[in-house]
């Protein structure tokens, strides 16, 4: 390395131990974002922080030793890097949406990215710690501990900073961006003020140019990043999207389309999984609801089901003294109170002074609650995320046992025995596990194909059962028998009950549906 004079300056090292500070604020916000981004898309949180955070360990290592023979151009070559990893980082979770929503290689593209950022942040460490020591010579062991300290308290700050500011205010593509901004700046700034001495003239303008170049295009995708995930969304769905939300649990979009005969057809999807199609989901909510309100159903307990489809039924029966409603997402309930589509289809079921709503956690809920339920009825998404699936377990589906009151009975929507049979019947399994006797049933819904459900009572021998006020759309006594017989390819699969510790279900859910 050439030798060059201490860098004068009494808060010189205050400047780059705040750098440090910064610069991992932003690096753990990529982070973040790619993990959330996953989240968000393809629905398993524990693969997508795995793949992520290791493959971005792992090439911090790899930049680590490839920024060794950049020592003797430390500042210049830090600055690089950091302007490098303000495009990339600012611009990844807009490149890998576009990546899953035209390309279908979100998995390729968020490696790729991974390890570019994950370079790039390793990079930065032997660079810093050149620069630290030119300012004042120290102990290889003090300049280190100095240069973690900042690092991991800077790391501690975007980690709030992450959901607690940037994505609830300005979503994930614009606060990537606006990190990806604040990266460049931190990084130029301490370099031209602090480490001018130790760049040309020429080099100090072509930096200059280079920020200016990668500042013009991060706020060009910050002021295009609605017009964009409009695009990028429509993309997605087949139908135009005429209402959309990310909330902090979940992305709401309700499409809608007519068709030339006229019939309106509203859907709405989580995380781009179909809850109901405005044609047909008569027949799913009649299926799950009427045969589970046969028997008592004088206090009724519905898990999931915010879009109020479920309530509509339920509240058909005039002896039903009470519904009790709990929801994780509060945007959901607002959504089928005052959206006229949602409110039409549901006929305001929210506003009848019988239902209770709870927007809490199912699972944490039902460990205090201490009502006994005549029905229970269990409307919940697909088992195919880290979240949901607590609430096909073992242990999930003692609680509900524990709340339903002697002759009472309990249905819970289980998936597509043909689409996805192994799913279907390891939910049938983990419901017999909670003391109850279990009757598998299934019904035709075209929107969704063969759509099943498990019953569940304190009866030795259950059985379908209807007791409506007025005649249903979709089935009556005559068709109850053929919903219980499955044709061969259908039959139990002999699958193992899923539970906390061991979620088979979301495995069996991944490779069936995802």
């Amino acid at each position: 390395m050439v030798d060059a004079p201490p860098i004068p300056g009494r808060f010189a090292r205050l400047a780059l131990l705040t750098t440090v500070f910064v610069c991992a604020a932003c690096g753990l916000v990529y982070e973040l974002s790619l993990v959330t981004l996953g989240s968000y898309l393809i629905g398993d949180t524990a693969t997508q922080a795995s793949i992520t955070l290791s493959v971005m360990v792992c090439a911090m290592g790899v930049g680590a030793l490839a920024a060794k023979p950049l020592r003797q151009r430390a500042a210049t070559a830090f600055v690089v890097v950091e302007l490098a990893l303000a495009l990339v980082g600012g611009l990844s979770v807009l490149g890998l949406y576009a990546a899953y929503a035209w390309l279908d290689l979100y998995t390729a593209a968020l490696v790729a990215a991974s390890c570019v950022i994950g370079a790039l942040v390793g990079a930065e460490i032997p660079l810093l710690m050149e620069m630290l020591q030119r300012i004042r010579k120290q102990e290889a062991g003090s300049a280190v501990a100095d240069l973690f300290a900042a690092d991991y308290v800077g790391a501690l700050l975007g980690g709030l900073a992450f959901p607690f500011l940037l994505l609830p205010v300005f979503g994930q593509i614009r606060g990537s961006l606006i990190v990806g901004v604040v990266n460049a700046v931190a990084g130029l700034v301490l370099v031209l003020i602090w480490f001018r001495a130790d760049l040309s003239h020429l080099v100090k303008v072509a930096l200059g140019a280079v920020t200016l170049l990668v500042a013009a295009v991060l706020v060009g995708s910050y002021v295009y990043a609605d017009r964009f995930e409009a695009t990028a969304q429509q993309a997605l769905f087949a139908y135009p999207i005429v209402w959309q939300r990310q909330t902090e649990y979940q992305k709401i979009v309700l499409t809608e389309s007519v068709s030339p005969f006229g019939t309106r057809d509203t859907r709405l999807f989580l995380n781009g999984d179909l809850q109901f199609s405005s044609v047909d989901e008569y027949r799913y909510h009649e299926a799950m609801v009427h045969p589970t309100l046969a028997g008592p159903r004088r206090e009724v307990l519905v898990i999931g089901g915010g879009d109020g489809l479920a309530l509509r039924e339920i509240l058909e029966y005039p002896d039903v003294e009470s519904v009790t409603l709990v929801e994780l997402d509060p945007a959901v309930i607002e959504l089928a109170r005052t959206d006229p589509r949602l409110a039409e289809l549901n006929r305001n079921s929210f506003a009848d002074p019988r239902v209770r709503v709870v927007t809490a956690d199912a699972f944490s809920w039902l460990r205090t609650a201490g009502a006994d339920y005549d029905a229970v009825i269990v409307d919940l998404p697909d088992p195919d995320q880290t979240s949901i699936a607590k609430l096909y377990s073992t242990e999930f589906y003692a609680m509900t046992a524990r709340v339903l009151a002697p002759g009472g009975t309990m249905v819970v929507q289980a998936g597509s025995p043909f689409f996805a049979p192994h799913s279907y019947w390891c939910i049938a399994a983990t419901v017999r596990t909670s003391g109850l006797n279990i009757l598998p049933y299934h019904v035709d819904v075209p929107s969704f194909g063969d759509w099943g459900f498990v019953q569940a009572t304190r009866d030795p021998e259950p059985r379908l059962a209807l007791d409506p006020p007025a005649p249903l759309r979709s089935m009556d006594e005559l068709s109850l028998p053929a919903a219980t017989i499955f044709a061969p390819d259908r039959r139990d699969t002999g699958e193992q009950p899923s539970t906390l510790m061991h979620p088979t279900i979301l495995e069996l859910a991944r490779q069936e549906w995802v």
